[in-house]
């Protein structure tokens, strides 16, 4: 698929738009004050293979723990900014590689030109945000997706007319149709690089199956740059699952990918638990890995011809392959230590 030709700016060492792979994000849901909490988090995500993090600053002591985080992490942190200009020059004085803003609450345009100066001057871009429940009043009424398209090239434009060239765009719809056509539309209308994500999406279930279509619906069509899955749930599971949409769409390559049986009456282990603990297990690693995970040898020796390292379970003993080949027969009760050699054999191989 050939992807829409966008600048690109830079959060930190993590590039956006232009030819830098799809990025994903995630945002902490815990409180930013509480320092040490968000640092676990923080920890948690980069396991799992997030690119960039946001935080919410909404007072002047999240500003001053959003520093701390930064000092102890080291890692490109975006500052989540309503309602306040002075909030936005506070997050920028303690590390903050990227602002976010919503036309929609901070509507007072006249303070963007000291803003974005200064924002162009740190080499810092801006990510204006509009999502369809928080609209300024004077876009409401209009056709949806227009209505986000025009808020956002709006601010957008006082931005790039104040100076600062590094934006990034983000249109968000809880409704997955209408998101589409406003990122459709959008994407015509402008070479900013745009944060893709259906917005509100609600729970793991419902969440997922909304992210799924709706961001990759429109990276087949080459829209989007970086994204998120929003998910009312561990904010781990929202960059599992962006990863895992984009390794399904062939746009991550150096991935690991995880395949397991839906079992049946045949399963005598706990494909499930054991397929979920593999994959987090392995969800930080950079390699283009298959495993399989198989309840019987039915289906498993063959499923493990084609993987780098299979398991067909068995009742009291589990059959491992490495590079399609039966390498061991092993009883149950050491089969994750024995698999995990295995995995730690084969990722200095790739």
């Amino acid at each position: 698929m050939q992807r829409r030709r966008t600048r690109q700016v830079s959060v930190g060492n993590v590039k956006i738009g232009g030819d830098a792979p799809i990025s994903v994000q995630s945002m902490l849901n815990t409180k930013t004050v509480d320092v040490e909490g968000s640092i676990r988090q923080i920890e948690s995500l980069k396991a799992v293979g997030c690119d960039l993090i946001r935080l919410a600053v909404p007072d002047e002591a999240s500003c001053a723990a959003f520093g701390e985080i930064v000092r102890h992490t080291g890692l490109p942190l975006i500052a989540d900014v309503h309602y306040s200009y002075r909030l936005a020059h506070l997050a920028l004085d303690n590390g903050a590689k990227k602002i976010r803003i919503n036309p929609g609450n901070m509507t007072d345009f006249s303070s963007i030109k000291a803003l974005a100066q200064r924002m162009s001057d740190m080499g810092v871009p801006v990510r204006v945000g509009v999502n369809g429940g928080s609209l300024d009043d004077r876009f409401k009424g209009m056709d949806e997706a227009r209505a986000l398209c025009e808020s956002a090239l709006e601010c957008a434009n006082v931005f790039e007319n104040a100076g600062l060239k590094d934006i990034v765009v983000a249109i968000k719809a809880s409704d997955t149709l209408v998101n589409i056509e406003a990122n459709r539309m959008i994407a015509s209308l402008c070479d900013y690089p745009l944060h893709i994500g259906v917005t509100e999406a609600g729970t793991l279930r419902t969440g997922l199956i909304k992210s799924a279509i709706g961001i990759s619906t429109l990276l087949g069509e080459g829209i989007g740059d970086t994204l998120r899955v929003s998910l009312s749930a561990d904010v781990t599971e929202e960059t599992l699952a962006g990863r895992k949409i984009l390794q399904t769409l062939g746009l991550l390559k150096n991935a690991v990918e995880v395949v397991s049986c839906p079992t049946c009456a045949r399963t005598e282990i706990d494909v499930e638990g054991l397929a979920n603990k593999i994959e987090l297990m392995t969800a930080g690693i950079s390699k283009p890995l298959k495993i399989s995970v198989l309840g019987c040898p039915l289906n498993g020796i063959g499923e493990g011809e084609n993987s780098d390292i299979g398991i067909a379970g068995g009742k009291d003993k589990s059959v491992l392959m490495l590079d399609g080949k039966v390498r061991k027969t092993v009883t149950n009760d050491v089969l994750f230590a024995e698999f995990k050699a295995l995995l730690d054999l084969k990722t200095k191989q790739v």
